[in-house]
């Protein structure tokens, strides 16, 4: 299949203000670049700033950071203007600022005038300025497929016919995905895809690497801390443990964690306040094992590099993406107690189970195979995309012949493919 693009296609990309959604936007900018598209990537001036090192050299040429500056709120300050540090009882304020930037998005579109959008999954406002524009609205989704499959169930299907896991949405998350989906069509197409760190001794044959996400908008309580600690300790094996607060929180760490934890682990611990090179430390050959919130992008890089899974899920789709991974059969997951709780000696045991203990090795081989499936298919899947969104901005502009332009509104929005990925998930409108 020739899925060389010969034209060049401008893209105006818009994330969620959350570094775990702009960095997978920066990925997919640069593999479109490399297919002949020129990138805008679209957010606040702070998390623009945190990204300016990844799009240096030739990049910068072919993805071009727009600024979005959201109203002014007294509560909410130009270093909140992301999730990342921002104190948890400001969120539902950075939602509405971000909502209330639609005006502001709209200048950047009719300056930019790109051939497509690519948003993210709270944002149908973004949409209908594209869509209003006759340009097709693409929604990159950060979740995994069968996290969307199960919000389209919910909207969809009939009420009576129960979704294969005992676990509750969010009534949030299903209200985005419905304002999302009103501007999409009830029948789609859908394509499926199977889915050095310097300071780690060369000598250590496992390391778990833990804990939450540098990336993610929530954090552990003091008593979720120390239990993972204690399990750590427990475990008798090297570790790489990052610990985040929120920001403006005077806890220091030697706060959080157990009386003389760190005198007790010693070398064979080392514990990180704020952030670490996750993918770094994944790639490394003496990382055994990843104790992981399991956010997908998490758990899709983990699984670029064979490095099983110690899941420990914590909100909104990542007890789904835990099932995927005991599914497959890529990691284990920590079960929580009767009272809903993480407990040390269940933490301890999985860890070594999957990392050390003889009962781990199929799931250590099925790492490692995951990894090898992803190397083998390549490119492919990223070209099945660009194809996809080549014809897409095809046919949006044969639209604007006159004969085409008689159409109404409701018939152009039911022009629409849903390509549904294990790594990336696209809404197209």
């Amino acid at each position: 299949m020739d899925t060389k693009n010969t034209e060049t296609i401008s893209v105006l990309m818009l994330p969620w203000l959350a570094h775990g959604h702009i960095s997978p936007y920066v990925d997919l900018a640069k593999k479109l670049c490399t297919r002949n598209f020129n990138i805008y990537l679209c957010s606040t001036p702070v998390n623009l700033n945190s990204i300016k090192k990844n799009v240096t050299g030739k990049w910068s040429n072919l993805i071009h950071l727009v600024e979005l500056n959201l109203p002014s709120m007294p509560d909410l300050p130009p270093h909140y203007h992301t999730t990342n540090g921002l104190p948890p009882h400001l969120m539902t304020t950075l939602e509405t600022a971000f909502a209330n930037s639609s005006p502001e998005f709209e200048k950047i579109f009719q300056s930019v005038k790109p051939d497509l959008l690519i948003y993210d999954y709270n944002q149908p406002w973004a949409a209908d300025i594209a869509l209003s524009n006759n340009i097709p609205a693409v929604q990159y989704v950060m979740s995994s497929a069968i996290f969307s499959s199960l919000l389209r169930h919910k909207l969809y299907c009939d009420s009576s016919v129960s979704f294969p896991f005992p676990l509750s949405i969010h009534k949030y998350f299903t209200e985005k995905m419905k304002a999302r989906l009103d501007s999409s069509p009830d029948v789609a197409k859908e394509i499926d895809r199977e889915a050095s760190w310097q300071d780690i001794p060369q000598d250590t044959s496992c390391w778990a690497t833990s804990s939450r996400s540098p990336t993610s908008e929530y954090f552990l309580s003091k008593e979720e801390i120390q239990e993972i600690a204690s399990g750590l300790e427990l475990s008798n094996l090297n570790f790489i443990w990052v610990v985040r607060f929120p920001f403006g929180e005077n806890m220091k760490l030697e706060e959080a964690l157990p009386l003389g934890f760190l005198d007790k682990v010693g070398d064979r611990g080392l514990v990180i306040e704020g952030w670490a090179p996750q993918a770094k430390i994944l790639n490394h050959s003496s990382t055994g094992g990843f104790v992981s919130h399991c956010g997908w992008s998490s758990i899709m890089e983990s699984m670029m590099f064979g490095v099983p899974v110690i899941a420990m899920p914590m909100h909104i789709d990542q007890p789904f993406n835990a099932v995927v991974v005991k599914e497959v059969g890529v990691g284990q997951e920590v079960e929580r107690d009767e009272n809903g709780r993480f407990n040390r000696e269940e933490i301890a045991k999985v860890i070594r189970n999957v990392v050390l203990e003889k009962s781990g090795e199929t799931v250590r081989r099925k790492a490692k195979e995951m990894r090898e499936k992803i190397k083998e298919n390549g490119e492919k899947e990223i070209d099945e995309v660009v194809e996809e969104l080549v014809k897409l901005c095809r046919e949006k502009k044969d639209e604007t012949t006159p004969s085409k332009m008689l159409r109404s509104e409701k018939a152009r929005r039911e022009d629409c493919t849903v390509l549904c990925f294990e790594t990336i998930t696209l809404q197209i409108s």
